[in-house]
């Protein structure tokens, strides 16, 4: 998973870092609200991980924001001292999906984060997706537009499946990258941009196929489908 992290102590925050990563996750740590802010704004994350105490706001205070502005899919964890019952209830009621109570545990916060994630990404790695016209075999690993095979590149098949697993999020270049190509110095953003335009037009990802496939300025992309017409299949 993609994981922003939110802690203003620095030996916390390079504790649970290093948990994570060890984890597989991939972490943009963060030491005050306003960078934490940016960071959100400009990139796109799977689960954000915000402390309550901070130098220059409240984690209360970034929820807020965080829900109203960005993301309401996007599953927030609290990480805090702050143990009373009314505290837990606040923060859970502002938009928290998961409150932890430091000092963090390993283990713990590593299964909280799987539960996390699979509360909020249920979809089945082997399930294939139609939506309207496209059909997506993950078995076999194809692509079907009006009933025709379309004959995509391996890269081009992942990033699809990203794409249409995630209908609906605004995802930021690196993410997309990091998800499809991985951690890879030798590649950049406009890796993303060429295999996107090659995607959108050989499926041609259009409004008239009850889809919309949109760049957004200084950030990424978005798959957008028009009527609710998704299904699984095992």
């Amino acid at each position: 998973m993609r994981i922003a992290l939110l802690e203003d102590d620095e030996d916390q925050s390079r504790l649970i870092e290093l948990w994570l990563t060890e984890a597989g996750h991939t972490v943009h740590g963060c030491t005050t609200g306003a960078d934490f802010q940016r960071s959100v704004r400009n990139s796109s994350f799977d689960l954000l991980i915000i402390d309550w105490l901070l130098p220059d706001t409240s984690g209360i205070e970034v929820l807020d924001w965080v829900r109203e502005y960005v993301d309401r899919q996007v599953p927030v964890l609290f990480v805090t001292v702050r143990d009373s019952e009314e505290d837990i209830v606040r923060a859970l009621s502002h938009g928290a999906d998961d409150y932890m109570i430091k000092p963090v545990r390993r283990m713990e916060l590593l299964a909280r984060i799987s539960a996390l994630g699979r509360r909020t990404q249920p979809q089945p790695d082997l399930h294939d997706l139609t939506f309207g016209v496209y059909h997506l075999n993950v078995t076999e690993r194809t692509v079907n537009y009006q009933d025709a095979e379309v004959q995509l590149t391996p890269k081009e098949f992942e990033l699809a499946l990203f794409l249409f697993r995630n209908a609906g999020r605004l995802l930021s270049r690196g993410h997309i990258l990091e998800s499809v190509w991985g951690r890879r110095p030798d590649l950049n953003t406009r890796t993303v941009d060429t295999h996107i335009s090659r995607l959108r037009r050989k499926l041609n990802l259009e409004p008239e196929n009850g889809c919309r496939l949109t760049a957004v300025y200084h950030h990424g992309y978005r798959l957008e489908f028009l009527n609710e017409n998704q299904e699984e299949t095992a």
